[in-house]
């Protein structure tokens, strides 16, 4: 009986400790990245467009937005998306859907971060775009392809 249940306590175990890798998938951190500074409108100031096709798109790839000590994951992806308009300046809607793909980070007190993930659509698209985001580390903040830059004037 003993050692069934040692094996169902060191099965249990390695299932939830495996969750976490201890190496870090996120290849686009950048700690040297300026912070992100806020428009009037409380959107993030966003000046380049990204030329990579996996920026925001892929979990290995996501939009860093860390921002100084918040701990609200969702204030920062919102500040880049009311930023962003569709491929012809259309007003885009959004929606959190899920946390996803746990990586190891510092600047958590679990030593664990998430990605958030948001689902994107405008009108006249038939199909949402899925952008990634990760509150826990820094990167250079870039317009995903295939988005561009809101008029401020709107």
């Amino acid at each position: 009986m003993k050692l069934n249940q040692f094996v169902l306590f060191l099965l249990f175990s390695l299932l939830f400790t495996s969750c976490i890798s201890t190496k870090n998938s996120i290849k686009n951190i950048d700690d040297s990245a300026p912070t992100p500074v806020l428009t009037k409108k409380n959107t993030f100031v966003l000046t380049e467009y990204s030329s990579d096709k996996k920026y925001g798109f892929d979990a290995t790839y996501p939009v860093n937005i860390f921002y100084r000590n918040t701990l609200n994951d969702t204030i920062n992806a919102g500040r880049f998306i009311r930023a962003l308009a569709g491929p012809n300046g259309e007003p885009l809607t959004y929606k959190r859907l899920e946390s996803c793909c746990p990586f190891p980070t510092k600047r958590s007190d679990i030593g664990a971060g998430m990605l958030e993930v948001f689902e994107i659509t405008w009108p006249g698209n038939t199909k949402p775009l899925v952008l990634y985001f990760n509150s826990f580390e820094k990167g250079k903040l870039l317009i995903p392809m295939g988005l561009t830059l809101k008029n401020e004037d709107n």
